[in-house]
Parts: C-alpha cells; structure tokens; sequence
C-alpha cells in the first residue's frame, strides 16, 4: 500500500545552505574568529576529561552555570539544548495545542515557521514595516506564541526594550524572544536579566554566534522558574552531547576573551559600514544599508542577482533575499575582498 505524506510536512523543502568550497563565506552569520593556541589547549583538557563511555549531564550543570556567570544570571533559570533550534522545537511542542496561533514576523529567521507548522499549530506571518517590526500588529489575534529574534536576522536592526516589555505584559501569549545577535547589539535592549519579572517570556541564546562555536550546537532558554521547570521535563533527557558541554563550559568561563571577540567582530563591522557606505556614496540608487546591527549587514540592491552571481564568480558568497543582501562580517581581509569585488562590478573608484 502506497503511504501518504500528512499536509504538514507534504509540501516542506529542506533548509539549504550554500555548498561548497568558496575562499570567503559571509553567507551564514558565523564568526571569523578561530580559537587561538590557548583556547585550544583549553579545549583539549575539556575533551580529555569526557568520559566518553557515559551519557551526557541531562542538566548540563556545568555548561549553564558557566554561561549564568558570563552573563551575570541565575543558573537556575537557564535550559541547554542542541542549538536554539532544538529549543524553539521543544518549546513549540511543549506549550501549543494543535491548530493554536503562532504569530511570526516576515522577514525573520525562516525555521520558525517550520517549527510551528510541524507542532501542529496555525502558523501567522505578519508583514513588517518597510523591515521594522511592529508588535502591535499581533494585538488583535489571539495567539498562543508570538516569536520573533531581535536583533532581526535578517534585516541587522533592533527594536528597543521597552516596546517589548509593553507587549509582554500586554499579551497574554508566550513570547519567545530570540536574542542570537543581542552581543552585537546594544545589551540595554536586552530582557536577558528581565526573565523573573514575566510569565510569559522566554528568551534564547546561542553560542554559535558570540562565542564563534556554531559547530558546537549549543543553545539556551532562559525563562522564569515556572517555564525552565517545564522545558527541562520535556527535552531530551541526553539532548547536549558531553563534548560540547565541556568545551562549552571551558570557553564560557575564559569571560574576558569571550568579550575580546566580541569587540573585534564589532570592530570589523563598524569599518565595513564605513567602507561600504563609501561605495553606496559612489554608485547612487544602487545599494542602500539597511541595518548594520548585528554581526551582518542587510543592503538594498537593484543588481541583486548580478552582485550575487558576480560575487560567487569571485569566491565570494553572501546570501540573498530578492533585493537584498546579507553579508556577514568577515576577517579584514575578507571585507577588502568583498569591497573589492563590488567595486569591480560597479566600475568605481577603489575605496582604499
């Protein structure tokens, strides 16, 4: 007998990321920091410590308090999962009920609406305004979750905390408040610390974007006693493998260097909105940054098929949103290549 695939999952396609081996990648948000020698013996003495033969801490105690410390929070309060994408899938599952609201905002990181879809919830993507979010938009629905990641990914622009707090304590909706970028950012526009203060909030990070460990999966909830009691029930009981708990335990707690990355990617970001805004000054009505927020910038381009085509012909891979582009901050040297590149393709002056 043939078998027949559910609706929900009929018309699904998987998530791509670009393939193959190109010299500069700035199409998915990573971090161009590499551990230096210290970090990596570091990470060495966390490795040999696993022992390998036993199942993972299912509290991973050591990870979350290392991570509490680094951001000054209760432990208590902090669930780890195998990146934030097992989370949102976990806590979609756990605190919806089939055909329930999820409101998304359109753009934003594309799984969430996957996620929903696959928890058997009606899925709601709002339209932003000319890319601002506007939470007000969601008042008037009666939602069961309203999700949504400031910093936005993609359009690198943030909202002020105080718009969001009005919304919490307005709704009476679960609000997942995806805080992946948030290091780049201004922290006053954080609720990181706030999450006490709610019943209704939760808040996630990743260690693969601060810390620059995106091939660790690590990810975390943070939410108030009630909310953390329920997430640690129904994950995974082995969800965080042992590996990753311990090095992400032995770089959590080195805090001064995770701050020193930090500062560097947010350097190298404020010099290629420097530069770029340069050639946008060159080639009037063509390019156009939108936000520069986060770790990435989000540009308007009229060409943008033929940057994109141009720029893979060169090596260079940026990812592509109709007519716009997010370019992720690089190296120095991967900027200048990039920068290059569109100077080339426009025929402008060199901005060096």
């Amino acid at each position: 007998m043939p078998f027949f695939l559910n609706a929900k999952v009929r018309d699904l396609v998987p998530y791509e990321p670009i393939m193959g081996d190109f010299p500069v990648r700035l199409d998915a948000n990573e971090s161009f920091l590499r551990p230096d020698s210290v970090a990596f013996e570091e990470i060495a003495r966390a490795v040999e410590g696993v022992a390998f033969n036993r199942y993972p801490d299912p509290t991973a105690a050591a990870l979350t308090a290392a991570f509490a410390g680094y951001y000054g929070i209760d432990s208590t309060r902090v669930t780890a999962g195998n990146g934030s994408d097992e989370l949102l899938s976990v806590l979609l599952t756990a605190f919806t009920q089939q055909d329930d609201k999820v409101v998304t905002f359109t753009p934003d990181f594309s799984m969430y609406g996957i996620y929903a879809t696959l928890s058997g919830c009606e899925h709601m993507p709002l339209e932003k305004k000319n890319g601002q979010l506007d939470l007000s938009a969601a008042q008037g629905i009666r939602a069961r979750v309203v999700l949504f990641s400031n910093p936005c990914n993609p359009t690198s622009l943030t909202i002020p905390a105080e718009e969001i707090r009005r919304f919490v304590r307005s709704t009476p909706a679960l609000v997942v408040l995806d805080e992946a970028y948030m290091d780049f950012s201004d922290p006053a526009n954080s609720l990181l610390h706030e999450v006490d203060e709610y019943e209704n909030l939760i808040v996630l990070r990743t260690a693969s974007k601060a810390l620059g460990m995106a091939s660790l999966r690590l990810g975390f909830a943070v939410t108030n006693e009630r909310l953390t009691a329920v997430l640690r029930a129904v994950k995974s009981p082995y969800n965080v493998n042992a590996v990753s708990q311990a090095i992400g335990t032995a770089l959590y707690s080195n805090r001064a260097r995770v701050r020193a990355g930090i500062e560097q990617i947010r350097a190298e970001r404020d010099k290629l909105v420097d530069l770029f805004n340069l050639v946008v000054r060159q080639v009037p009505g063509q390019l156009a940054l939108i936000g520069a927020q986060a770790n990435f910038l989000f540009v308007h381009c009229t060409k943008a098929d033929d940057v994109v085509a141009y720029l893979k012909e060169q090596g260079i891979i940026i990812r592509q949103f109709g007519d716009f582009l997010r370019i992720t901050v690089g190296s120095a040297e991967e900027n200048t290549l990039l920068l290059a590149a569109l100077q080339e393709f426009y025929g402008g002056e060199s901005y060096a």
